[in-house]
């Protein structure tokens, strides 16, 4: 199983960091660093998501990443960081004044497993809120919710099948109809409390 110490899941938020500092100062994309840990060398899917920590308030900035383990994970961090920061349709570009006031999470995700359920109606079953994040995929359409997701709105197991449909593009029900793919994944999250402070590791695959 993937595991991350604590300095290698700072690591991976500094990363973040300096990637988007340094893009929306210069344009430039950092290099992966010299002093990466061997751990970060490996392909992982990974997601970076920025938050707007404002007057006690968080709200989404971005959310980029990559599902599957395509890429080394330090470089995919860079680069999903980056994409999250200038690249989300549903956001302005970040500027390098926002940046004091942004809040960086890197979701590590375990590679998607494709739920086998005789009948659609048992995959719920297959599915455990606040530990598994989806993938829906029906013909071009997909869409990824992560799993802090439906535990941050209080979604049951179907809601949150329902409510990826819609980030797929789909009708609610798409998840019952055949044809349609349900893929489950888990992920470490790593996030920061304040902009610039302490961050906590949570591994969302050891939730009950």
């Amino acid at each position: 199983m993937f595991q991350l110490n604590r300095h290698e899941s700072e690591f991976l938020v500094e990363l973040a960091k300096k990637a988007v500092a340094e893009y929306l100062e210069s344009g430039r994309v950092v290099n992966t660093p010299k002093d990466t840990p061997n751990m970060l060398l490996r392909k992982s899917g990974v997601f970076v998501t920025l938050n707007k920590q404002q007057q006690g308030k968080v709200e989404l900035r971005g959310c980029i990443g990559y599902p599957t383990p395509s890429t080394q994970l330090a470089q995919a961090v860079i680069e999903c960081a980056i994409s999250s920061a200038t690249q989300d349709f549903r956001f302005a570009p970040l500027t390098s004044q926002e940046l004091e006031n942004t809040l960086f999470e890197v979701s590590v995700l375990t590679p998607p497993t494709l739920i086998n359920a005789p009948n659609p109606k048992q995959i719920p079953s297959e599915i455990k809120v606040g530990k598994d994040g989806l993938i829906i995929e029906r013909g071009m359409n997909k869409g990824l919710l992560l799993p802090q997701v439906p535990a941050k709105y209080n979604w049951d197991e179907e809601e949150f099948l329902c409510q990826c449909c819609l980030k797929a593009g789909l009708s609610p029900d798409t998840w019952l109809m055949k044809g349609t793919k349900v893929y489950k994944f888990s992920c470490i999250i790593i996030k920061e409390d304040e902009p610039n402070g302490s961050v906590t590791i949570t591994d969302m695959r050891a939730e009950p």
